[in-house]
């Protein structure tokens, strides 16, 4: 938690920057806002500070209906939190806990339910249902607000296993009706109407850029990354639909509660999955890093240049974590192809492009390697996959936000021998961790105009623990110099190359 006087002084600022770091709770009305409500300041005795929303209700504060803070951009866990309560808390926010108890969440993590339950307290200070029921009810009170959904649907889709408990945990947390949150204009949604929500992120973010990895890295009939706009077919909790995101930038509209955020269209089909979906969505698109902060670190470090051409880089996730092992090992868009339509499953919608979901760990495991290397993929390459399909779809390999990043590497190493590049490129996106980097790259020594491995390790230390960004960037770059017409290319035709390693402190 941050001290009492920097979040003082970043209350009186509203800085946007603080919004999700701190919640402010008001002792006279026991309601908690955020550092940029625009409600009118509270005397500093009448305030206290907590580190999350969900620690604001455990000590009996209810979510201010002005500056909302079931809106407030996610916090980088890797940072705020040991790592079991990093990946406890990742899990129960994308509803682990809304078919399954503790001990069975606690059993996957390989510990107890009262080491869990030891750890989460300690860390965040709730336990795990206090911050299960915290994720719920600020999604029911977002939907409730935001769309024309009925009430029972929503109940549902925030994780509710009835509409008798949904309302009953409204009245004991906020003290109010859970219909009192609605316009008063809202009717329900006929089942062909598209669901709108928002996802908040920290400025800046440099969504062209992430668009355009999108589209480099997409698998062809699953996903299409262009004009600012990123869809996709998805199947998540045995429910089926499209996806359209497209950056919302700063509100226009003088509501600052909304702030910058990432607008989503989502079909209707997918709102009992709505919970794990938005977790996901958050992971896909970064949105819960801090970019300046990062910036700054990297611009220190040497990557200036960098920086300054593409302020707010975010790291590009995956969906699903055998996304991300299709994606490395597949090395070309007509290798992917082939793979989708041969065993991804056929899903007719109205956007051109989107044909299937993605090929399951299941399927390609039931298919085999002999079927891969059929379609056209390296012996190897085929061998490879089919042995991670099979290790997935079994359970011996996990690749899902929380897992332990060493011993996912390990696994993948141990199962399939992908090699370490590989490894660290599967890594990176399935578990969101913003210090993958593979030293031994060749395309990224020569990115980096590095001698050999050793060297590019020893000069990317200073960018720990964010050198993930620092490849990327790398990367980029690299691809820019290469193809100056490239996606999202800042040079100027005919400037010279300039350096992009300075010679700072730490360069």
């Amino acid at each position: 938690m941050l001290p009492a006087d920097i979040c003082q002084r970043a209350l009186g600022a509203r800085d946007a920057r603080f919004d999700g770091i701190f919640f402010v709770g008001i002792t006279t009305t026991k309601v908690y806002c955020r550092p940029v409500c625009p409600s009118r300041d509270a005397v500093p005795a009448h305030r206290r500070f907590f580190e999350s929303a969900a620690a604001a209700e455990h000590a009996g504060f209810r979510p201010c209906l002005r500056c909302r803070p079931e809106l407030a951009p996610g916090r980088a866990l890797i940072d705020a939190v040991p790592r079991l309560a990093q990946a406890a808390a990742q899990r129960i926010g994308a509803g682990a806990l809304n078919r399954q108890g503790v001990e069975v969440l606690a059993r996957e993590l390989g510990v107890s339910g009262r080491h869990l339950r030891r750890a989460l307290q300690r860390a965040i200070g709730v336990s795990p249902l206090e911050l299960a029921q915290t994720h719920r009810l600020l999604l029911a009170k977002r939907l409730l607000a935001d769309t024309d959904l009925p009430v029972t649907r929503i109940a549902f889709a925030s994780g509710f296993q009835s509409l008798r408990r949904f309302h009953a945990a409204f009245r004991e947390r906020y003290r109010l009706n859970p219909t009192a949150l609605r316009p008063p204009n809202q009717r329900g949604t006929s089942a062909d109407d598209v669901v709108r929500l928002t996802l908040a992120y920290r400025a800046p973010l440099a969504w062209g850029a992430l668009v355009a990895c999108l589209a480099r890295d997409a698998l062809p009939g699953v996903e299409v990354a262009s004009g600012g706009r990123y869809a996709r077919i998805l199947r998540l909790a045995g429910q089926a639909g499209v996806i359209a995101v497209t950056d919302g930038g700063p509100s226009g509209n003088g509501d600052r509660a909304r702030g910058p955020h990432l607008e989503v269209a989502l079909s209707p089909s997918l709102v009992p999955a709505l919970m794990p979906l938005i977790a996901r969505l958050r992971h896909v698109f970064d949105l819960d890093a801090e970019p300046r902060v990062i910036d700054a670190h990297l611009a220190q470090a040497g990557l200036a240049e960098l920086v300054r051409r593409r302020p707010g880089l975010r790291i590009p996730g995956a969906v699903d974590g055998f996304e991300a092992v299709l994606r490395a090992l597949l090395a070309t868009r007509a290798l992917r192809r082939r793979v989708v339509r041969a065993l991804g499953e056929p899903i007719d919608v109205a956007l051109p492009g989107l044909t299937h979901c993605a090929p399951t760990a299941e399927r390609v495991a039931a298919a085999g390697g002999a079927r891969l290397a059929a379609l056209g993929v390296s012996p190897r390459r085929a061998a490879a996959i089919a042995l991670l399909a099979r290790a997935m779809a079994d359970g011996r390999l996990r690749l899902d936000p929380g897992t332990d990043v060493e011993a996912a590497r390990r696994a993948l190493l141990e199962v399939a021998d992908v090699g370490e590049p590989l490894a660290t490129a599967i890594v990176a996106p399935a578990l969101y961790w913003p210090d993958a980097f593979p030293a031994s790259s060749r395309s990224l020594r020569r990115a980096a105009a590095a001698s050999s491995a050793d060297d590019l390790s020893g000069r990317a230390d200073p960018w720990r623990p964010w050198r993930a960004y620092a490849a990327l960037h790398l990367t980029l770059h690299h691809e820019e110099s290469r193809d100056p017409d490239s996606p999202g290319s800042h040079r100027r035709r005919g400037a010279g190359a300039r350096p992009v390693l300075g010679t700072g402190p730490h360069g």
